[in-house]
């Protein structure tokens, strides 16, 4: 039974709630036929507008009283840049004359119009964080795998089927309900190594107020020998979710390397790797759901480390951070469970949370590879993930306004303590 989850997308609380779910998608091959289409339609939109804006600014490198050395391509002085809105004008004149961006928005012209202008947009988004995040310039794309429908038709939730654009009506597999109260804005396909997908963004205008601050709070300390430690003094472990399938997908990689490239037998072991990664990625998200579930069922605060992992991932614990997800629980996954479930989430400083004594707040500086807390000032004596750990409750506490003595002392309460084996998914 594949499990279906709600991606979390844009909450902006007390304004707009907006939800995005996933159904598998059941086309005909006719349907089929004109998704590829419409990807390859886009992919080429894509790289055609690219291509552009790279060349206007390269014709802007060469100085004006000499030529470059490398050849350059020459367009007219006055050209003004292709942006997103000059770009959108060009793609209107050129579907009047190219039967190939006609054949997009051949049955229905409003709709699908605005599946190549979705395209445009994505490409100036990449341009905008080129500029603001320093990136570096956006790639050509040998596949697109996904396009957007950005409005949708009237009546067009139907049981286990949907009403798209110029694909008509289309069936899926309705693993879920559709959100009572809310409305279809939108909808993506999106093609992956097992098939076609759909994923449908539901709006809602009423406001959500901010969740309240509870009694019982729960300090977690991300780590990279067990996943996360508790302030309650659990050590939770990660399951190796890559390294349980490393022999798989060696063996998959190595008979991959012996086919002909681009042969009919290379692209079947292709898509099996494709679908190993798939799988690989779905467990990991499903725990991640079920451990987040189970820790919001500890506490009614949930305080975390602000911790960039990006960095985790290009550091020497890279390979175990990344296999483990541990940046998607923190930041995603996590804050959407809390939010759903109406617990308090926050994020506190991350500085000298492993030197800090959780019960007199002397600070000394231990190695890494010492793993033991031994406090030189009053002799508490813990694991030191687990005393990071109530160090991060401490200071989530204090910045809510409690305090620490009389609210962290959760450790006794009833319900909160729990082994191992009950915090771990089954």
């Amino acid at each position: 039974m594949r499990y279906s989850v709600s991606i979390y997308r844009n909450i902006k609380y007390c304004q707009v709630i907006a939800l995005t779910y996933q159904y598998k998608l059941r086309p005909n091959k006719q349907q089929e036929a004109e998704i590829n289409q419409i990807l390859d339609v886009c992919r080429s939109v894509y790289n055609y507008a690219l291509r552009e804006r790279k060349d206007w600014l390269s014709s802007k490198k060469s100085p004006i009283n000499s030529c470059s050395i490398i050849s350059e391509y020459i367009i007219p002085a006055d050209t003004p840049y292709p942006s997103y809105n000059n770009q959108a004008k060009s793609l209107t004149i050129a579907k009047k004359t190219n039967p190939k961006l006609k054949s997009v928005s051949a049955k229905s012209r409003h709709e699908n119009a605005q599946v190549l202008q979705q395209t445009l947009k994505t490409l100036d988004k990449a341009f905008s964080e080129m500029k603001s995040l320093g990136k570096g310039f956006p790639r050509f794309k040998k596949k697109l795998r996904s396009f957007v429908f950005p409005a949708m038709l009237k009546n067009c939730l139907g049981s286990t089927k949907v009403k798209l654009p110029q694909l008509g009506w289309i069936k899926i597999r309705q693993s879920r309900p559709y959100p009572e109260g809310m409305t279809a804005k939108q909808a993506r396909i999106v093609k992956k190594a097992s098939g076609y997908y759909l994923m449908i963004t539901f709006t809602s205008s009423e406001s959500v107020p901010d969740n309240p601050v509870g009694k019982v709070s729960l300090g977690l300390d991300a780590g990279i020998e067990s996943f996360v430690a508790t302030s309650t003094g659990q050590l939770i472990k990660s399951p190796k979710f890559l390294l349980s399938k490393l022999r798989e997908l060696k063996l998959l990689q190595r008979r991959l390397k012996k086919k002909t490239i681009r042969s009919n037998n290379w692209f079947k072991f292709q898509n099996k790797i494709a679908k190993l990664h798939e799988k690989i990625a779905n467990t990991r998200r499903d725990w991640h759901f079920k451990l987040a579930h189970k820790l919001c069922n500890l506490a009614d605060n949930i305080f975390v480390e602000n911790i960039n992992f990006n960095s985790w991932s290009r550091g020497i614990v890279r390979k175990q951070s990344l296999d483990s997800g541990i940046g998607q629980f923190i930041n995603e996954i996590l804050p959407f469970v809390c939010w759903k479930r109406g617990k308090y989430y926050a994020k506190v400083d991350k500085n000298h949370t492993s030197q800090e004594c959780p019960r007199c707040g002397h600070r000394q500086k231990k190695k890494l590879s010492q793993r033991s807390h031994n406090c030189n000032s009053c002799g508490y004596q813990i694991n030191r993930d687990i005393a990071a750990a109530k160090v991060i409750r401490n200071r989530g506490l204090i910045a809510v306004g409690h305090t620490v003595n009389q609210n962290a002392c959760g450790d006794g309460l009833a319900g909160v303590q729990l082994s191992l084996f009950d915090l771990l998914p089954s």
